[in-house]
């Protein structure tokens, strides 16, 4: 195994986890009942899924970095080949 394939593998744990996380931090039932404003005239829960929000996005954007392919990866007709492929 090559080094940027370990790195991709450890990349997609990674984001795997992420994912995990933001599942979990969504259920937030702790701000069901609290009436506090953020900013003066947002409830709290709405900025909480507001944060869970540009979390995914930016969880997203990682992945799309670590799991996209690079251009050497790809062949001429743009098919992602395999590291053992391009090894031979």
């Amino acid at each position: 195994m090559t080094s940027s394939t370990t790195q991709k593998s450890n990349g997609m744990w990674i984001i795997a986890a992420l994912v995990v996380l933001l599942l979990i931090l969504h259920q937030d039932n702790w701000f069901w009942t609290d009436d506090t404003l953020v900013f003066g005239f947002l409830p709290i829960g709405l900025f909480w899924h507001a944060c869970i929000s540009i979390g995914a996005s930016l969880t997203w954007a990682l992945a799309t970095v670590i799991a996209w392919p690079l251009p050497d990866e790809t062949d001429e007709n743009g098919d992602v080949s395999s590291t053992e492929e391009a090894a031979s």
